[in-house]
């Protein structure tokens, strides 16, 4: 299964309390960090929710 890099670029303050959660969801817990996840579809509407505040890359 592929996986992806996704890296926290910007704060989520400002934003509403389901996008803050969504960064949770996705295993964030500062600025800047970045997590693996695999490629499924639910990361990937994770993603899509939150998408001006993260940054993506596939890794192989």
């Amino acid at each position: 299964m592929a996986k992806l890099r996704v890296t926290w670029i910007k704060s989520g303050i400002g934003y509403t309390q389901d996008q803050k959660r969504t960064l949770k969801a996705l295993g964030f817990h500062r600025l800047n960090q970045s997590v693996t996840q695999d490629d499924r579809p639910s990361v990937r509407g994770m993603i899509n929710k939150v998408k001006h505040l993260i940054r993506v890359e596939e890794i192989s």
